[in-house]
C-alpha cells in the first residue's frame, strides 16, 4: 500500500476527483473549505473538474457557479462538458440499452428491489416514480423526468445505471454481466451499476481534458475511491486512493490521501499548493 504521507506535485496544473467517497463525505456534504480552494486554485490557473458518475447538469449545478468554465467529467467519463456545452459523448449502442432493461424488469419481477436510469447527455429518464427510489436518484441526476414506459423514450443514451437497494454485487451485477454485452459493465457504488459503450471510462476522458488544456499526467493529481475510479489513475503522475477507497483503488493509487470524511482531497491539494507556492 503507498504511504499515507504523500508527497505533492509542484508544477500542478489539473486536478481531477471523484465525488462520492471521495471528495463527498459519508453524509454526501461538500466540505466548507472547497470554496476557498477553488478560488485559489483559479487565481494560479490550476483547473479543477469533478469527475462522476453523476450526469453533467447535476455537476455543472454543485460548482459552475463557483467555477465558470468548469469543465467537468460525468457519466463516469461518456460526457465532457463545459457550462452550456456538450463537449463529449460516447453514446451506448440502443440495443445495449434494450438488454439491460430488460433484464432489470426481469430481476425487478423475481422480486429485486431495484430501478433502471437511462441517461442520455443532457436528461436521465426513470419510470420507477415511488419517492423512496427518486430520492436515491437526484443527488446523481439534477435534470430527470419520470416517464410511464423507459422502452419507448426516444433519445440518444450515453449510460444504463441501475439502482439495487440491497447491494448490486451479488444479485444484479452477475446477471447483467451474464449478458455478455459489448459494453463497459461497472459497479460504481454499494448499490449502482453502470453501463457505458465499450472502452468508456473517467481514464479516457481525463486524458482528452488533458490535451485540451495541454496538461501532462505529471502536472495532474487524481483522486478517487471506488472500482469506476481504477482506470483514471493512470492518466496521472499524482495518483491518490483516498484512505477509505476500495482495496483495488488503494492497490492502484501512487499514495494515500486521508479519507473522504477526514477531508482528504481538499487537504491533499492544499498542501501541494503550499509546496508549489
Amino acid at each position: 500500500m503507498p504511504s499515507l504521507m504523500p508527497p505533492v506535485p509542484a508544477d500542478l496544473r489539473l486536478v481531477v476527483t471523484d465525488l462520492d467517497g471521495t471528495l463527498l463525505d459519508d453524509a454526501k456534504r461538500i466540505p466548507d473549505d472547497l470554496w476557498p480552494l477553488l478560488d485559489e486554485l483559479g487565481r494560479r490557473d490550476i483547473v479543477f473538474s469533478p469527475a462522476s458518475g453523476r450526469q453533467a447538469a447535476t455537476l455543472l449545478h454543485q460548482f459552475g457557479e463557483a467555477v465558470p468554465g468548469l469543465i467537468v467529467i460525468a457519466e463516469n467519463g461518456a460526457v465532457v462538458a463545459r457550462q452550456g456545452e456538450i463537449l463529449r459523448t460516447q453514446p451506448l449502442a440502443p440495443d445495449t440499452a434494450k438488454a439491460v432493461l430488460a433484464r432489470a424488469r426481469a430481476l425487478h419481477s423475481d422480486g429485486a428491489d431495484l430501478g433502471v436510469v437511462l441517461c442520455s447527455p443532457e436528461i436521465a429518464y426513470v419510470e420507477r416514480s415511488d419517492e423512496r427510489f427518486l430520492e436515491q436518484i437526484r443527488p446523481y441526476y439534477y435534470a430527470n423526468t419520470v416517464v410511464d414506459d423507459l422502452g419507448a423514450v426516444d433519445a440518444e443514451f450515453v449510460k444504463v445505471a441501475v439502482y439495487d437497494f440491497a447491494g448490486i454485487e451479488d444479485t444484479t451485477a452477475p446477471a447483467v454481466e451474464a449478458l455478455s454485452l459489448d459494453a463497459e459493465v461497472v459497479v460504481s457504488g454499494q448499490h449502482w451499476l453502470d453501463v457505458m459503450t465499450r472502452g468508456v471510462d473517467k481514464s479516457q476522458a481525463v486524458r482528452a481534458v488533458q490535451q485540451r488544456l495541454g496538461v501532462s499526467p505529471a502536472q495532474t493529481m487524481v483522486f478517487g475511491d471506488y472500482l469506476n475510479d481504477l482506470g483514471m489513475l493512470d492518466t496521472a503522475d499524482w495518483s491518490y486512493a483516498v484512505a477509505n477507497a476500495h482495496q483495488k483503488i488503494l492497490d492502484a493509487a501512487r499514495y494515500v490521501a486521508p479519507s473522504n470524511n477526514d477531508n482528504g482531497v481538499v487537504r491533499t491539494v492544499r498542501a501541494a499548493l503550499e509546496t508549489g507556492s
